[in-house]
């Protein structure tokens, strides 16, 4: 069953003392560029560097004991399995994450710094889902999915509605979209919360499997994207795509020229850092400008997980 309303509050009541209520700030340049007020929720700044904790956090305290006691499991390139690692380490369980080898270093680190155990395996969805199905068989801990799971969903949907909640009359809410997690729970809080808003997701062109999913209302695997939001590498879940359907108006493309642009704009004149997934949904307005006219915009910035020793500014 898709997540009610309820669900979303009860969700933020249980994660709320385990993480931040993340700040939303605004950049005057930015707003002059666009000719709009940008309203950006900074998930940069959450446990993990990411909004991932939310979906992982909401998802692990729900595991009764007997279920979590061997520990849990994911498939992850980064932000979800340091932010399940953290959360299980919080809760003294084991996590087994299954990472591709190209995985980004920070993350790796991350994940490793927060007593995440990691099997590498090719960069490939095939092998990824492979790869962790021999380490549940092995371990016994129960797959938490990064984005496939209406847990994760309603976690993640807990930062649209801070958002709302703190930017009030919103007209747009944009969030990037990789395995759609936290664009189908933004559109979910969204829908739930809001008043009239339009729900944008943004994607590479060079991973544009959710925009021809969506155009197509058919879901189009992600088959050898290049990018360098690495972070938007997966494809749309069985569980995440209707929602988008459903609730989404339109996802933007961004070219990798534009999400670095926008990437060293917010370091530059905001001065906080963010990994290059969270410059997407200002690239993509950049390049559409008449959509931002005059209207407020909420966009979540996904995370701030960036490697600062290969910058691609």
């Amino acid at each position: 069953m898709t997540p009610g309303k309820i669900e979303i509050e009860q969700a933020a009541e249980r994660i709320s003392p385990w993480l931040h209520r993340t700040a939303v700030l605004s950049n005057s340049t930015i707003d002059k560029m666009l000719d709009a007020r940008i309203f950006f929720k900074c998930e940069n700044f959450q446990k993990a560097g990411a909004f991932k904790s939310r979906g992982a956090t909401n998802a692990i305290l729900q595991l009764t004991q007997a279920v979590s006691i061997n520990g849990v499991a994911t498939h992850s390139s980064g932000n979800h399995a340091a932010a399940l690692a953290l959360a299980a380490q919080r809760l003294n369980i084991p996590a087994y994450i299954v990472m591709p080898e190209n995985s980004n270093k920070v993350k790796i680190e991350a994940v490793k710094n927060y007593g995440g155990q990691i099997t590498f395996c090719t960069p490939t969805l095939a092998a990824r889902e492979e790869t962790l199905k021999q380490v549940v068989a092995r371990t016994g801990a129960v797959e938490i999915h990064p984005y496939n799971d209406y847990r994760i969903i309603t976690g993640q949907a807990t930062a649209a509605k801070e958002l709302i909640e703190d930017a009030v009359s919103l007209d747009i809410v944009m969030a990037p979209v990789g395995g759609g997690g936290l664009l189908s729970g933004t559109a979910l809080a969204c829908n739930y919360f809001g008043h009239d808003i339009q729900v944008l997701g943004a994607e590479p062109q060079g991973a544009d499997d959710a925009i021809r999913s969506f155009r197509q209302k058919t879901l189009i695997p992600s088959i050898a994207p290049n990018t360098i939001a690495d972070g938007l590498l997966t494809s749309l879940g069985s569980l995440t795509f209707p929602i988008i359907v459903d609730h989404v108006n339109d996802i933007l493309p961004a070219t990798e020229h534009s999400i670095i642009y926008a990437m060293k704009l917010i370091w530059e004149r905001m001065k906080i850092v963010v990994e290059p997934s969270s410059a997407v949904p200002l690239a993509a307005l950049l390049e559409h400008p008449q959509k931002a006219k005059n209207k407020r915009i909420g966009i979540i910035l996904s995370g701030g997980n960036a490697d600062i020793q290969h910058l691609p500014f």
